[in-house]
């Protein structure tokens, strides 16, 4: 405490004398040449303007305020170099640097202080957004997760109880369900790593100059491994086009917007994911050609609660989790998320800034 005051207080304390030396010595040049008292107080009650704009406290413009009546009594008034207050007018000069110091000082503190408040305030809705953030993922995952692992502990308890009266092609459906829950959550984990890499980082990516051709066909073949079957077509500008981001991370999140068109939107015709771009941003869209998204349920996709309401045997598997996940990635990396609904099916869309 003591130290932060004691460094404040030099810090003030430079800020003045420089100035005020500053002052002083741009007074004698326009003294010389001007021989006029008046341009040589203008300069001091510039000074003195600048000293209370960047110091933090009220004495430095109140010590800055006599030193100039001083200074310009002493130095720039016949007789010079003698102190003599009783000229016509120097106590109303006194009097005014000491109101514009004064004025100025309130002026800045108060200026501060309200800057000071305005940026404690975004802190506390910053977290406040962040528990909010992490309170929906939990609950998210506390779903998400529960389901798969039930389903792989009651698939492996009856393939090992029930082994040898089971026939091969139920043994490999047993199998085959295994499999596929367990990459679902390897996929899950891979989205959760993600997002504790952002929080890691104080919700920002470091960020390299990317070409979006190469990055999109990473993510196709990524999930090309985890869907062989998938239907994709994509269409890219014809030129190179680069921008700043985490690869990976938008890899993610181009995976899980085709995995949730493939696999919960029963699209009739294969997913499309075309890229263009403006003079400011590259835009991304993934659609489908599927069952749609209720307009009701928009407001809700991103916060990481919305699941699908149905029987289908990959309901279980709700995808509100991640686009929550895509949803802090894409603002991480300072852009936007949002979702179409069309006559047929829907498409998400998401926009990155160029570089400056």
């Amino acid at each position: 405490m003591f130290n932060s005051k004691l460094k404040e207080t030099l810090y003030n304390l430079c800020i003045t004398a420089t100035l005020l030396l500053s002052a002083t010595g741009f007074s004698f040049f326009f003294h010389l040449v001007t021989q006029n008292v008046a341009n040589v107080t203008i300069l001091y009650i510039l000074a003195l303007v600048l000293i209370a704009r960047f110091t933090t406290h009220y004495w430095p413009g109140i010590v800055a305020s006599l030193v100039g009546v001083v200074c310009v009594n002493f130095l720039f008034t016949y007789p010079y170099y003698e102190l003599n207050f009783s000229l016509k007018g120097y106590p109303l000069t006194f009097i005014g640097m000491l109101t514009i110091a004064l004025i100025t000082s309130t002026t800045t503190s108060h200026m501060k202080t309200q800057s000071r408040i305005i940026h404690e305030r975004e802190k506390l809705l910053l977290e406040a957004e962040k528990e909010k953030m992490r309170a929906n993922l939990l609950r998210a995952v506390s779903h998400d997760l529960r389901t798969p692992l039930t389903s792989i502990i009651g698939a492996s308890s009856t393939y090992l109880e029930h082994e040898s009266r089971l026939k091969p092609n139920e043994q490999l459906d047993l199998v085959q369900h295994i499999h596929e829950d367990a990459h679902w959550l390897l996929n899950m984990v891979e989205n959760l790593l993600s997002v504790t890499r952002i929080h890691n980082n104080s919700t920002t990516v470091t960020k390299s100059l990317e070409p979006v051709e190469e990055v999109l066909s990473e993510a196709i073949f990524r999930l090309k491994k985890r869907i062989p079957d998938a239907s994709i077509t994509v269409k890219v500008p014809d030129e190179l086009l680069m921008i700043p981001m985490d690869a990976m991370l938008i890899e993610q999140v181009l995976i899980n917007l085709l995995e949730n068109a493939i696999i919960h939107a029963h699209s009739t015709q294969p997913i499309e994911c075309t890229v263009d771009h403006d003079m400011d941003s590259a835009i991304f869209h993934v659609r489908d050609y599927g069952i749609g998204i209720n307009s009701e349920h928009i407001d809700h996709l991103f916060d990481g609660t919305y699941s699908l309401n149905t029987s289908s045997p990959d309901s279980k598997k709700g995808f509100g989790i991640g686009l929550s996940i895509c949803q802090t990635i894409i603002v991480a990396h300072n852009g936007t998320l949002w979702v179409t609904p069309n006559a047929i099916g829907t498409t998400f869309s998401f926009k990155l800034p160029k570089e400056a």
